[in-house]
């Protein structure tokens, strides 16, 4: 019941994940990232332990290829399983179980890569990756937004959506980005709400963990915190 975009931009280095269902938390159980090491998506019957297992062995320096192999080959119901993963040299990979029944599919680009589950058509992903690599002179996170609206273009789920997610890590241990909407209509518009009001808290977060002094405190900012 999701679709997804997971990316390394190419400029920076970033890794990101924006992804969409009509299931609720999707932000809490399918997408995972690591500075300078890659992500790793989990979908379909969605078993959230493989998400940090895939992210720990992309650490250790397996490929994209790697990873997603042996996530299929480890699991306990793989037929039932979706992954996807993209490493820290912009490979990428995906695996469909063999026995998901509803209409799903995977497609590959440029350091980024689509999968997609309860789809309304199999060209879901491929639009999302068209999409994220005919905009790549723009900002990381715009350009993940893109993809996961061009994958509602085309054709999306076949329930509505309900919640949505962006995640994105940049150098420190910790997410640049990490915003969810759950279990709102239109969550897609709301992720982008929500993402236009945060854009510019972004460097100041990082400096209140690494440079607090350097920040001029307002006791009355809702940021100071």
């Amino acid at each position: 019941m999701t679709f997804s975009i997971a990316a390394r931009d190419p400029a920076t280095g970033m890794f990101g994940i924006a992804i969409a269902t009509s299931a609720v938390a999707v932000g809490n159980r399918c997408p995972w990232v690591k500075a300078g090491v890659g992500a790793v998506t989990t979908q379909h019957r969605t078993d959230t332990r493989q998400g940090p297992i895939g992210i720990d062995l992309l650490s250790k320096g397996l490929s994209a290829p790697e990873v997603v192999n042996l996530l299929a080959a480890s699991n306990d119901f793989p037929q039932e399983r979706q992954f996807a993963a993209v490493d820290r040299e912009g490979r990428t990979a995906f695996f469909n179980g063999p026995e998901i029944e509803c209409i799903n599919a995977g497609h590959t680009g440029f350091q980024c890569v689509s999968t997609g589950n309860f789809i309304a058509n199999k060209d879901v992903p491929r639009h999302m990756v068209e999409a994220y690599e005919a905009n790549l002179e723009i900002p990381f996170a715009e350009r993940l937004l893109l993809s996961v609206d061009a994958g509602l273009a085309g054709g999306g789920e076949t329930k509505p959506i309900m919640s949505s997610a962006l995640l994105i890590a940049d150098r420190n241990s910790w997410p640049l980005v990490d915003l969810r909407i759950d279990w709102k209509e239109n969550p897609l518009t709301e992720l982008r709400a929500l993402w236009d009001f945060f854009k510019p808290h972004q460097e100041r977060f990082v400096k209140q963990v690494l440079t607090p002094a350097a920040l001029t405190l307002l006791s009355d900012s809702p940021m100071n915190v």
